[in-house]
């Protein structure tokens, strides 16, 4: 892939600036991984190292920011969790309208510091995402109709957890098994310290009454959410993992397809389907551990039927309010969305060596509780 690119050229001037070396041995895995399995192609190449190098720079200007500063705790959080492709975009795009929260945008993510404080530079980057967004949407052409984003819009912690090189966003870009099967197991603990340290520095430009965030593998570190934020409260959503992993799937087979020169869809297949059943599985005994008040879970098709009460249902349950104000725009925004000519997103089991009764046998035990 990079050719024999070692973590030391990777990191060059970057290393020693990057505050706790918790990110060498991911680093070292993801690399080794890449370079093993994948057939890049030109721009896959420039992109994968590019994207791991721009997010350290990242960590590297935030880590400079925070060491000498005593920064107060963010706000308390509400983390959206759910299998992928289990309708949490919409769930969290909905949330996103109670004004009480804060979520972080995509420009945000992706280029957060120096500080934006005026409306003209927060347009120049806004505008200079949206740029790169867009040529993205021409190597990736199924993006939008997956997963649309846009530089303005709330975008969830993945791209947040690539500071500490341990994020899903890799294992969509490339096939590496070796990194997976350590992403499924590690700590995130540290993961967690870079979340706090990021959500620290937006919160410099002004607090938020809570914030709501969002990654579907949040459902495997709950008891590193709870070190980190003592107060999170979980919104959990139920769909059957025969739609939601297929069509996780096929996203991540359309990603891959922009990078590499071909790709492996049984690769992709076993992959997704023995990650998510460990941080499934997991999450179900994590999650017993919480108070009564701190999760409230949801069931995909009883959301799709009537998303509104389905949320005050959930805020109820974790002692929450939802204000006029905030049913309205959210009212608005389902009005807009039916009347939005989407792209349909295709996709079928099959394809990536699954069946339906091969996904029920995996998630045997989540569905024996009969969460949907």
């Amino acid at each position: 892939m990079f050719g024999k690119v070692t973590v030391q050229k990777m990191l060059g001037k970057l290393e020693g600036q990057l505050g706790e070396d918790d990110y060498t041995e991911p680093l070292n895995i993801l690399i080794d991984s890449a370079n093993k399995n994948n057939k890049f192609n030109l721009f896959g190449s420039i992109a994968f190292k590019n994207q791991l190098k721009d997010r350290l720079k990242v960590r590297k200007r935030i880590y400079n920011l925070t060491k000498n500063q005593n920064l107060s705790v963010p706000a308390d959080p509400i983390f959206v969790t759910g299998l992928p492709r289990s309708g949490t975009t919409f769930l969290f795009n909905l949330l996103s309208l109670d004004h009480n929260h804060r979520s972080p945008f995509y420009w945000e993510i992706m280029n957060p510091l120096p500080l934006a404080k005026t409306l003209n530079q927060k347009k120049w980057r806004k505008n200079k995402i949206n740029f790169q967004l867009k040529f993205a949407r021409t190597i990736i052409p199924k993006l939008r109709a997956m997963h649309h984003i846009r530089g303005e819009t709330p975008e969830e912690c993945m791209l947040i957890a690539t500071m500490n090189v341990r994020s899903i966003v890799y294992m969509c870009m490339a096939d590496v098994p070796e990194y997976a099967e350590y992403l499924k197991k590690c700590s995130f603990e540290s993961v967690f310290l870079w979340h706090k340290r990021f959500l620290q520095v937006l919160e410099l430009t002004g607090r938020p009454n809570r914030w709501l965030l969002k990654d579907p593998s949040h459902i495997g570190h709950i008891p590193e959410i709870l070190s980190t934020y003592p107060n999170a409260k979980f919104i959990n959503i139920h769909r059957d993992p025969v739609e939601s992993i297929g069509s996780f799937c096929s996203l991540t087979k359309n990603v891959r397809l922009g990078f590499s020169k071909s790709v492996n869809n049984d690769h992709i297949g076993e992959m997704v389907l023995d990650f998510w059943k460990y941080k499934l599985d997991k999450g179900m005994v994590d999650k017993e551990n919480l108070h009564s008040d701190q999760i409230a879970n949801i069931s995909y098709p009883e959301f799709i039927e009537d998303p509104i009460s389905t949320i005050k249902n959930a805020y109820m349950k974790i002692g929450l309010d939802m204000n006029i104000k905030t049913e309205n725009s959210m009212e608005k925004y389902l009005s807009i969305q039916k009347n939005i000519q989407k792209k349909e997103h295709s996709y079928a089991l099959e394809e990536f060596g699954l069946t339906s009764q091969i996904v029920k046998e995996h998630f045997n035990k989540y569905l024996q509780t009969k969460p949907f």
